[in-house]
């Protein structure tokens, strides 16, 4: 197994950054990884979306898990290997929020993707949560 996880702490409310997690077309407003993402469905688990990072190929995803308010799941199947990241919410010190992302590629060719294809995912996690908790507070 592969893992990472980064977080931050932010003066917006939980509710906010739900705000905009939960509106998933406008993900490339504020994550500069996605070029283009359309959805089949809802924001609930189940939904397949499909991101485009700027100059790649897309990528095909599932929702697997949501807690309003709290947290959500989504996987990418790559036969061989599962790359899950959960996003979640907890309260911080002083009413702060503290925004969480953490990946895990399991799988049998874990050993080998992994540390491949998790620092390529995760590299811009801490310009991602900047984004989003700058537009939460806002």
């Amino acid at each position: 197994m592969w893992e990472y996880e980064h977080s931050m702490e932010t003066a917006a409310a939980p509710d906010a950054v739900w705000r905009h997690w939960s509106d998933m077309t406008a993900w490339p407003q504020w994550n500069e990884g996605i070029e283009k993402i359309t959805i089949d469905g809802p924001f609930a688990a189940g939904t397949t979306f499909t991101m485009t990072p700027p100059g790649e190929e897309p990528i095909r995803m599932g929702l697997v898990e949501i807690v309003p308010g709290e947290l959500f799941t989504d996987e990418m199947d790559g036969g061989d290997f599962l790359v899950r990241t959960v996003h979640r919410l907890e309260p911080a010190a002083g009413g702060r929020t503290r925004i969480i992302y953490r990946t895990e590629i399991t799988g049998p060719a874990a050993g080998q993707v992994g540390p491949q294809l998790g620092p390529a995912i995760t590299a811009d996690f801490p310009e991602v949560l900047a984004a989003l908790a700058k537009l939460a507070e806002g």
